[in-house]
């Protein structure tokens, strides 16, 4: 009669444990990878928000599918740089989705034709302080689930005035 030894028995056990210790990993890190993009509710309603659940933005200047905002633009306004493969979340449509290319040559993401971006201004999920601001060619909007940017009178970015006149609140740029 053949007995397992104590080894194979150790052996049997340990590589049991790794096996479920990867599928586990496996599976918890599907689980925690969120899409590129999704709709979140702030004070604003229900709007864009990339995979760290920071607001997105639109530039009035850009043009469809097309940065303008580069150097001390996009130090302030960072470009939602576009992963391998962008997914989307519920509320958010695919085919409004584009991947395109900056002048320095990122890949950037656009939702029904406006380049994204977040604001440097925005500490936290859910905030919208760059909500109408008029700095680097034009007006800074919030876009809205629908892809279009949110222009109400009535939307206000915390401390952030929409349709505000400064030509430039950024100092030195």
């Amino acid at each position: 009669m053949n007995r397992p030894s104590r080894i194979s028995i150790a052996l049997l056990a340990v590589v049991a444990l790794a096996a479920v210790a990867i599928v586990g990993t496996s599976a918890s890190s599907a689980a925690k990878k969120k899409p590129t993009l999704s709709v979140a509710k702030t004070g604003l309603g229900k709007v864009l928000v990339d995979a760290k659940g920071r607001t997105l933005y639109e530039l009035e200047a850009d043009g469809k599918n097309k940065s303008t905002c580069s150097g001390a633009c996009a130090q302030f306004w960072p470009p939602s740089i576009a992963p391998k493969k962008p997914t989307v979340g519920s509320g958010v449509s695919k085919s409004r989705l584009k991947v395109i290319k900056r002048s320095d040559g990122k890949k950037q993401l656009s939702y029904n034709g406006h380049p994204l971006y977040t604001y440097s201004g925005d500490s936290a999920k859910g905030d919208t302080n760059g909500e109408g601001i008029n700095a680097f060619g034009g007006f800074w909007y919030v876009v809205s689930g629908k892809g279009k940017p949110v222009t109400s009178a009535s939307s206000t970015g915390s401390g952030t005035t929409t349709g505000s006149t400064d030509p430039n609140p950024y100092p030195g740029y």
